[in-house]
């Protein structure tokens, strides 16, 4: 055993861990990637991914998936953090009318474990994929006097483009203008710490393995790691069927605090109660902390995942374009965000 080795980290499982994902990794490049994966940084041809534009302005973001790694390692199940990952940064540069170009992700372990990582990196990879963006690049950090055995860290930057006439937000946002959801998939990346607490002291005995009636037969660790829904698709339709003015991805904070972020100053929101489908993770979270309105709203997304500002005259187009879309509120006057009855 090497010197390295004893002190715990060890160089041949990130060798064979870079091995495992390679193959994911060059899945997701096109034309536009000059070098990925190997290279000391990665290249892309901004000239050719942004060809045909008059005024690109990149936009980029950096965002982790928080305590949901936790949920992750104790389930022993890999595969879907990294969907998390990327789908969860796309939605925000979405917020600004951007398209994914590339990402590059961070993984930090206590122990190397090449298997666990090839996992996670292949759902990076998918995400990837999915989004139309190029994994070129990232980091995997073999640290075990920082992380607890078992723990892992993930991040991940992306970097995306938007015409400067195609910014969002728009500023002709005005009172009356009505605001659509498009729903979450359940916690998405946000309020593992509150969940994980209440889970463990309301369901000491199975944990994640428990199967509450509310979640129609899931266990908690499946419904706590359902795949933070990707929104790319949806607004890309939108925004070729109606004007759209502004988009909110609700996550930490929930509506309290990330719907003022895409209003003009002196403008608010008016939520309606009962209006879309809340999902049963999350109101069996509300239950058993006995969490009131304000609270759960804030910590969790409560089934909002992207809300979506449109003229008022264009919310029936809206709903007949995306499905499972609902007609949730409108912009108020009135600076602050406030749960309504119908």
């Amino acid at each position: 055993m090497s010197q390295y080795s004893a002190a715990g980290v060890d160089i041949a499982a990130a060798t064979r861990a870079k091995e495992l994902m390679a193959a994911a990794v060059r899945s997701t490049h096109g034309p536009a990637v000059l070098a990925g994966m190997g290279a000391f940084g990665g290249c892309f041809d901004a000239a050719l991914a942004l060809a045909g534009m008059q005024a690109p302005v990149l936009v980029s973001s950096t965002d982790g998936v928080g305590t949901k790694t936790l949920v992750a390692a104790a389930l022993g199940r890999y595969d879907t953090v990294g969907q998390d990952l990327v789908n969860h940064a796309v939605n925000d540069i979405l917020v600004q009318g951007a398209r994914p170009l590339f990402f590059l992700d961070y993984i930090a372990v206590a122990k190397l474990d090449p298997a666990q990582v090839a996992a996670i990196v292949a759902g990076v990879a998918e995400g990837c994929r999915v989004a139309g963006c190029a994994l070129i690049g990232g980091e995997t950090a073999e640290m075990p006097d920082v992380y607890a055995p078992g723990a892992f860290d993930l991040a991940g930057t992306i970097v995306g483009v938007v015409e400067r006439t195609a910014m969002l937000p728009r500023p002709d946002i005005v009172p009356g203008d009505a605001i659509m959801a498009l729903p979450s998939t359940g916690l998405h990346t946000n309020g593992y710490s509150l969940a994980r607490r209440l889970v463990a002291h309301h369901f000491a005995t199975d944990g994640y393995a428990a199967r509450p009636s509310i979640l129609n037969g899931q266990t908690i660790g499946e419904a706590l790691l359902a795949i933070h829904r990707c929104y790319l698709a949806e607004v890309n339709a939108l925004r070729a069927a109606v004007p759209v003015k502004a988009l909110c991805h609700i996550t930490g904070g929930g509506i309290y605090d990330n719907l003022p972020r895409v209003l003009p100053p002196g403008l608010g929101a008016e939520i309606v109660r009962g209006s879309w489908p809340i999902p049963p993770i999350c109101r069996l979270l509300v239950d058993i902390g006995g969490l009131d309105e304000r609270e759960a709203f804030h910590a969790l997304n409560m089934g909002l995942g992207m809300l979506v500002i449109v003229p008022a005259d264009a919310a029936a187009t809206a709903l007949a374009t995306i499905a499972d879309a609902c007609l949730v509120g409108r912009v108020t006057a009135t600076p602050e965000v406030r749960l309504v009855d119908a």
